[in-house]
């Protein structure tokens, strides 16, 4: 029957771990119950940096016939919490070890701390203080990574967190978007890195509306204060998910796959990142070209509508033009405030696929529409014509692009308004 942790023996310090290690030529090796504990290192990339900015440790077994051992089945061995907390800190020596005699003497070290030690074990002590002082390794250089759980003791996670920044190392929340990942903890444990999991990533790269969300997330945790880190990225379309996603950091066997020749990590040829944002620049005018032609091909009809209007014709006779292409949604008219003078016009196209579901939100007479970015940009801009990127459009809960132009009349400011669909985009801006 497994011990209880309060039946535990002397929690492991430094002097105690010491005779588990072993030196072999330039790195460090441990024994644990019969299996030979090596480090492993996966380098992390910043994207703007366009190098290596960290590497994380992952921990890796093997037998007496030099078989590897699933981290899975190591971990297991590890029965009750003092064996837990005695794996977790022999793993942190061993790569904090190895690290302090690594040619890289700047980029940080990412260390996962085991949720059960972080549940159950207090870190508030001085062991993790001893290890960086024994080993000379700066706790700035220190990232520690505390997997997204569900835990009994919020406040020991919070205290867990803390002991860490009091050190003066960074910490990270690893696996964010996956189980019970919310972003309450990232507001109560104020990380400084977060690390997306790679779930999230999976599902972006075949749904495009997953990839609408990821870029929202990321742009949410920036808000938040923290850096963002996405890992697990392995094809180069994910690469460009990630760049056009806005994460600061990468990881993953795109780039790099982990390895134990640290001795040979320096040498190693990783993903070349200026080809890859070269990749990046070029895909991206190419999404950008549709913009400039919808721009091109609208703009003399909405000069030629706004005329119209200025001469005192009706929306309707102004708008026609506009309303017939097949990728117009509805026209509408603004003021300097925001707010809608006239009723909506909508396409013959579009009236006859109005879904009944969304005809509370149809009529926007005297609708305030001045959040929104392409009004503003209208009324900063008069006699500019500008144009959004796809968003869901509220009045039919449908994606679209929208078209604006301010201009002056009687002395007021107005806002001619236009909604394209923005799936029928690809097909008509080829015949544009």
């Amino acid at each position: 029957m497994p011990r209880p942790f309060s039946e535990a023996p002397a929690v492991p310090d430094v002097d105690l771990l010491s005779p588990m290690l072993t030196r072999e030529g330039s790195t460090w090796t441990a024994d644990y119950q019969g299996l030979t504990l090596r480090t492993a290192l996966q380098p992390i990339f910043s994207l703007s940096h366009k190098r290596v900015v960290g590497y994380e440790a992952l921990i890796r077994a093997f037998d007496n016939d030099n078989s590897a051992v699933l981290p899975l089945h190591l971990f297991e061995l590890a029965a009750t919490d003092a064996d837990n907390l005695l794996l977790d800190r022999l793993c942190r020596y061993l790569h904090i070890s190895n690290y302090s005699s690594f040619h890289d003497q700047l980029n940080w070290l990412f260390l996962n701390v085991s949720p059960r030690v972080v549940s159950s074990g207090s870190q508030a002590d001085s062991f993790f203080g001893e290890l960086l002082k024994k080993t000379g390794l700066p706790p700035h250089r220190i990232v520690m990574e505390i997997v997204e759980q569900p835990t009994d003791d919020a406040d020991k996670l919070r205290e867990t967190v803390s002991y860490y920044q009091k050190l003066g190392c960074l910490t990270a929340i690893d696996d964010f978007g996956a189980g019970h990942s919310n972003f309450e903890r990232i507001w109560n444990l104020s990380p400084d890195i977060v690390k997306l999991d790679r779930t999230l990533l999976t599902r972006a790269t075949d749904d495009h509306k997953a990839r609408q969300i990821l870029n929202g997330i990321v742009g949410l945790l920036h808000q938040s204060g923290c850096l963002v880190l996405l890992e697990g990225v392995e094809t180069h379309d994910q690469a460009m998910i990630a760049i056009d996603a806005g994460v600061d950091f990468v990881q993953g066997f795109y780039f790099q796959k982990p390895s134990i020749l640290l001795d040979q990590m320096q040498h190693r040829d990783f993903a070349n990142l200026d080809q890859l944002l070269s990749d990046y620049k070029s895909r991206n005018r190419v999404t950008l070209e549709p913009t400039d032609q919808l721009t091109s091909f609208f703009e003399q009809d909405f000069h030629r509508a706004v005329e119209s209007l200025c001469q005192g014709s009706a929306m309707t006779e102004a708008c026609r033009t506009l309303l017939n292409h097949p990728t117009v949604s509805r026209c509408y008219l603004v003021d300097e405030n925001g707010v809608q003078i006239r009723d909506t016009l909508v396409s013959d196209t579009t009236s006859r696929n109005l879904d009944p579901r969304f005809r509370p939100l149809e009529s926007t007479s005297s609708a305030d529409w001045y959040r929104q970015q392409y009004l503003r940009q209208a009324i900063a801009r008069p006699g500019s014509l500008q144009v959004t990127a796809p968003y869901l459009c509220i009045t039919g809960a449908y994606m679209c692009v929208t078209l604006s132009l301010g201009y002056r009349e009687n002395g007021r400011l107005n806002v001619l308004c236009c909604d394209i669909l923005a799936n029928a985009l690809d097909g008509e801006l080829s015949r544009l």
